[in-house]
């Protein structure tokens, strides 16, 4: 039989690459990935109810001692494109590169999501191994079209909606094991996401007549658009410290070295300095303290010598908890200030609830950290930047949390959604032990 870390390569072969356009996909990818999954997981695939949801998302039930309060462990089959040039390693090959603790794995999706979609099914096949039954249900929901916001996650919430199922924890991927993410603190940490920003996507439009471009007006519309995507710029959303961020620097604070520890302390006197000082500390930490808006598209004449008649821009804005797309829409009419832009919401959700961050779903998670992680790692509440399937679970669950239970440096972080992918041997297989943990806890 093939061990873990080789049951994890031939998963990432397999290229489940996504696509908006549907067109694009390659089906066989996603046949050929769930019918590996079955072969190389054949307790998983006797023990536990299997259904296939909207196409190609899985849904699994592990029944347990009480059917009251199951778990929910998620993960996605799929994973963003490759530009196959720009990576050291192929990013389907799964290449292993260095030995003993310095061993890599190399591949699109090592880290986002197959990482810990596998992990999971290894710690169920051990423990059906082992003979154990959970204490509660357990439902593996793993999406298919995540990374384009389909509906696969969508359709698995509706199903378990339909047959009264009603999680009291919802695990999906989201923050990780760091260090020296937040200054002061040197303690490795575990951020464990308790609520997520939301989306939306604004397009900025600006109308002429058009004509050759010889004869230009006084204010083209490329030339509009241009003064407002610049007034945009010019006049940020405002810097505050929302609920889960308040609770991450809370629950570091007896961690922070120095005059740190006392400020953490102290967030109602000093959240506004603290605010405008992590606006500073690069793009990942401004984005804790902000809703950010960046425009990510741009386009006018289809001729170098023609006049635009229509010159367009989409703002891609995630917002920050106590936002919302009403109060952005509105925030970004102010700073254009210019009634010939015209806004239109392209597609747009609100920021997710706010998961406890005490209580006993997230002692499961804390314990199953220190458990398998080690004593020293710090739990801590998470705003998630990114979005995520877990954000429609929230319609049914309470305590919907997101990590991934693996020790990643700046530099892996980075390769997220872009080339160089990887994740160590080592890190990976200690991953699998928490979920046995979870999955475990009573």
């Amino acid at each position: 039989m093939s061990s873990p870390v080789e049951r994890f390569r031939e998963l990432l072969r397999i290229p489940t690459v996504s696509h908006v356009d549907v067109g694009r996909v390659d089906i066989a990818a996603f046949d050929s990935f769930a019918a590996t999954l079955e072969r190389l997981y054949p307790l998983l695939h006797a023990a536990l109810e299997r259904e296939v949801v909207n196409g190609h998302s899985l849904l699994y039930r592990w029944p347990g001692l009480s059917a009251a309060d199951p778990l929910v462990l998620m993960a996605h089959i799929d994973v963003v494109p490759v530009v196959p040039e720009e990576w050291q390693h192929p990013p389907f090959a799964a290449e292993i590169t260095g030995e003993g603790p310095d061993a890599t794995i190399h591949a699109r999706g090592a880290i986002d999501d197959k990482g810990a979609l596998v992990a999971i099914a290894e710690a169920v096949e051990s423990l059906l191994a082992d003979g154990e039954t959970p204490p509660r249900d357990v439902y593996l929901a793993f999406g298919h079209d995540e990374e384009v916001a389909g509906g696969g996650a969508r359709a698995i919430v509706e199903v378990l909606r339909s047959r009264g199922v009603r999680p009291s924890l919802v695990l999906d991927e989201g923050g990780a094991v760091v260090r020296g993410v937040l200054p002061g603190v040197t303690a490795p940490t575990a951020m464990i996401g308790v609520a997520e920003r939301g989306i939306l996507a604004l397009g900025l439009t600006v109308r002429e007549r058009g004509g050759h471009a010889s004869t230009p007006p006084a204010v083209p519309a490329t030339a509009r658009l241009a003064r407002a995507v610049d007034r945009l710029q010019r006049r940020p959303f405002p810097r505050r410290l929302a609920p889960p961020v308040r609770a991450m620097l809370a629950t570091a604070a007896p961690h922070a070295a120095g005059p740190l520890r006392h400020v953490l302390r102290r967030l109602d006197s000093f959240g506004p300095v603290l605010a405008r000082v992590f606006s500073n500390l690069g793009p990942e930490m401004n984005a804790v303290v902000r809703t950010t808006a960046v425009v990510t598209e741009l386009s006018g004449s289809d001729g170098q010598n023609v006049l635009a008649t229509r010159a367009r821009a989409t703002v891609d804005i995630r917002l920050l908890t106590g936002d919302s797309v009403d109060s952005a829409v509105a925030h970004v009419r102010r700073a254009i200030g210019d009634p010939l832009v015209e806004i239109d919401v392209q597609r747009g959700s609100n920021p997710s609830t706010v998961s406890p961050w005490k209580g006993p779903e997230w002692g499961r998670v804390a314990r199953a950290v220190r458990g398998s992680l080690g004593d020293d790692v710090v739990p801590l509440p998470y705003l998630q930047l990114g979005a995520s399937d877990s954000r429609w679970f929230t319609q049914i669950c309470d305590a919907v949390y997101r990590f991934a239970p693996f020790a990643l440096t700046a530099d892996e972080r980075a390769a997220l959604h872009s080339h160089d992918e990887r994740i160590g041997v080592d890190v990976w297989l200690r991953g699998i032990g928490f979920y046995r943990a979870l999955i475990r806890d009573r």
